[in-house]
């Protein structure tokens, strides 16, 4: 397994990235985490603006506090969110109905030809892309766990979750974060493309961090019982008023904790 698998090992032939120790709910044995220098010292520095817990409440209060739906199995959540990667919620359960509708099992998903399975789910987009990863993800679990289950993720740590499914080609970051809370119930925070655009217009990301820094940052920031409310109403959020090109400023809930407006 390379270093990229995992998050405590960030180094490259083009130099190693110092890391260093704080306190963190997904703890080592020390009952510390090893994170890159330039994200530790963007957790410090948004966790003493004491800005995070004011966003929560005010989000809370606009939108409620959402609740999880139906958990699936941690094989039907990862496959769930590889169709949810690109297209909107609708046509994301469309293209999972029609898979169901078309196939009575993974091992029947497995074996039918990659053309089928691209017509099943072509409502959700990117269904040549998607069905390749569908069928190999399926192909590698089957053969590594026996059958197609990924149960044994519900007795792993996050950081052994995280080291396992990032294995698996074409599973990114924010789909294992999905299986972790959604499915396992882990304080793992995913960072879409609504959050990790709010999170830098929030000044809780520095503008120049990548998707990982994101989600470590994000991570470290949200207390584990507002993990999953606070992730789904800065969807909502994303979704309603701070949007790509026009953000609704005027219109935000988060208006007095935003320095964005003043920026434009």
């Amino acid at each position: 397994m390379d270093n990229g698998s995992d998050p405590r090992a960030e180094t490259s032939r083009g130099g190693a990235k110092r890391l260093v120790r704080r306190k963190d709910r997904s703890k080592t044995s020390d009952g510390h985490r090893l994170v890159p220098e330039g994200d530790g010292r963007a957790i410090a520095a948004a966790a003493r603006t004491g800005k995070v817990p004011k966003i929560i409440a005010a989000l809370q209060a606009a939108y409620g506090r959402p609740a999880p739906g139906d958990r699936k199995d941690p094989l039907s959540e990862l496959i769930f969110t590889i169709l949810s990667q690109h297209t909107s919620d609708l046509n994301r359960d469309r293209a999972w109905a029609s898979l169901w509708k078309s196939f009575p099992t993974w091992e029947a998903i497995i074996a039918a030809p990659r053309a089928k399975v691209e017509s099943a789910i072509r409502v959700g987009g990117l269904a040549r892309t998607k069905s390749g990863v569908i069928q190999q993800t399926l192909a590698t679990v089957r053969s590594e766990q026996g059958s197609c289950t990924l149960d044994a993720l519900k007795v792993m740590s996050m950081e052994q979750v995280e080291a396992y499914l990032k294995r698996l080609k074409g599973v990114g970051l924010k789909t294992i974060r999905c299986v972790q809370v959604f499915s396992l119930g882990q304080p793992a925070f995913p960072v879409d493309t609504h959050i990790f655009r709010i999170s830098k217009r929030l000044g809780l990301v520095p503008e120049k961090a990548g998707p990982e820094s994101a989600h470590r940052i994000m991570g470290a920031l949200t207390p584990a019982a507002e993990v999953l409310p606070f992730h789904m109403n800065l969807i909502t959020l994303g979704r309603r008023v701070c949007k790509p090109a026009r953000p609704l400023c005027g219109q935000c809930v988060l208006v007095r904790l935003c320095p964005y407006p003043r920026s434009r």
